[in-house]
């Protein structure tokens, strides 16, 4: 059992007009989080010439192609206008193809090309390497990944209401 040297950010008292200081937030806490993940991203995705959110893209395709437009946008949390630039740069770097499905003209199905399942051989590189930069153990991952996964469902659920 490890004692505490340092208070955690929550124990440190609001200041004097009941708001609680930036680093008690958790809005805070998970958007620093979120920016340095993608700054570890950077560099590891160059060599395939992806962005973080195309790679999060390829993956979802990875799992699953093809899928709708719609299908992918609920996966990655994205509406269709941030979703479609995203779609057309990786298209137009030969990664995946857009079709109209032929069952219903209205939906776009999308699927990655030969050259974009090839890249998920570097894919597997990326993966690794960021295990290497955590500094939680295997169990700490899990817990706060299934932590992290019901606040994500209770904040859709909240934003649907």
């Amino acid at each position: 059992m490890t004692t505490r040297t340092t208070p955690s950010p929550l124990d440190v008292p609001a200041d004097f007009a009941g708001i609680p200081k930036l680093e008690q937030h958790l809005c805070f806490a998970l958007y620093s989080a979120s920016g340095l993940m993608t700054r570890l991203y950077r560099p590891l995705l160059e060599p395939l010439g992806l962005t973080y959110p195309q790679y999060l893209t390829m993956l979802a395709l990875w799992e699953h192609a093809p899928r709708t437009v719609g299908e992918l946008g609920d996966a990655l949390g994205l509406d269709s206008a941030t979703l479609t630039p995203l779609l057309k740069r990786l298209e137009a770097n030969g990664l995946v193809t857009r079709r109209r499905d032929a069952a219903d003209e209205r939906r776009v199905l999308v699927e990655p090309t030969h050259q974009g399942q090839a890249l998920r051989e570097g894919a597997k590189a990326v993966s690794a390497a960021m295990r290497c930069h955590s500094v939680l153990d295997g169990d700490e991952l899990k817990s706060l990944h299934h932590s992290l996964t019901r606040l994500i469902d209770g904040l859709r659920e909240a934003g649907a209401d």
